[in-house]
């Protein structure tokens, strides 16, 4: 019975981190775009300010998941490296 309490658990804080990640992710949809417009004035509303806003907006992200992916496979990397080091060091039977 601890198993599926700890799995309802782990999904709730899967869905409320989901949630908070989209409250962020709208805010900053609603900055850029306040931003765009103070740079861009005649930007206003128009089918090209759109399609800028989304490709820069697409090619941000890509970066970003790009960067965080490089990053986690170094860290998973680095934590396999320890882990077959220290399974070498252990003395056998």
């Amino acid at each position: 019975m601890g198993g599926l309490k700890d799995e309802l658990r782990s999904k709730i804080l899967t869905f409320v981190g989901g949630a908070f990640g989209l409250v962020a992710g709208l805010a900053w949809n609603d900055a850029v775009k306040e931003l765009i417009l103070y740079l861009y004035p005649a930007a206003t509303d128009t089918v090209m300010a759109k399609f800028v806003y989304a490709i820069f907006i697409t090619i941000i992200v890509v970066i970003i998941i790009t960067y965080l992916e490089r990053v986690f496979k170094s860290e998973e990397a680095s934590k396999e490296i320890k882990s077959r080091k220290n399974e070498d060091e252990e003395p056998s039977n």
